[in-house]
């Protein structure tokens, strides 16, 4: 996120963090364009006014290297501002002030479209698990394992981005299909048996981890 107003960006990444991203903040141009060289960054919350570098000119940059997702926040509500802005790059555009909690719809959406789930035909594996999505097969030290669609989506989501922490309705959005039915209601019900079926200690899992007021990731050390 780049912003030049400190409580702009302590609001809005609490927010974010509170929806399970982790979050970096940069008040000027050259600040962002550092973090981006220094970080692995999925999308671009960008303010138009910086005092150095112009959001514009720093989307512009970032296009020559990235296609991941920008959304500029500006207080320029006019229809020219907005319309060369996408023209530039901006996937999405959010007017000051904005509610916060349309801001996090906006951030999941444009992660949705960006692809936040796994590629197919890409197989993935860690530890002795692995996940073949292009023929959609489970594997655990080289036996297979058998899940429901489900449990495989789940899996596939979590382990398609180890990095990032999803939230229940952050899950449900990305797996459901043709036969959701009440799934909301039965996440981790689904969390648990899939659990029993790859982890060596369900108690203490190093796959499927739960991050305790927020929802779940894949991997990495206890949180």
């Amino acid at each position: 996120m780049v912003d030049d107003e400190p409580k702009i960006l302590d609001i809005v990444r609490s927010y974010l963090e509170k929806n399970g991203y982790r979050a970096l903040t940069a008040k000027t141009g050259k600040e962002a364009l550092a973090a981006l060289q220094a970080n692995k960054v999925a999308l671009m919350l960008l303010d138009l006014m910086l005092p150095d570098l112009s959001g514009e000119e720093l989307c512009r940059r970032v296009r020559t290297e990235s296609d991941m997702p920008i959304i500029m926040m500006t207080a320029k509500v006019d229809e020219e501002s907005i319309i060369h802005g996408l023209r530039i790059g901006a996937d999405d555009y959010v007017t000051k002030p904005f509610s916060p909690r349309q801001l996090m719809a906006r951030v999941g959406a444009a992660l949705r479209r960006a692809g936040s789930g796994p590629v197919e035909g890409r197989v993935m594996a860690w530890e002795g698990l692995l996940v073949d999505t292009e023929n959609r097969r489970v594997s655990k030290n080289g036996a297979a394992v058998t899940l429901t669609p489900n449990e495989y989506r789940i899996l596939a989501l979590l382990m398609g981005r180890p990095q990032k922490i999803f939230t229940r309705d952050e899950i449900i959005e990305n797996i459901k299909s043709d036969e959701y039915d009440g799934f909301d209601r039965t996440i981790d019900s689904h969390i648990k048996n899939l659990r029993q079926k790859i982890e060596n200690d369900t108690r203490n899992p190093r796959y499927v981890r739960t991050v305790y007021g927020v929802g779940y990731r894949f991997g990495g050390e206890a949180v």
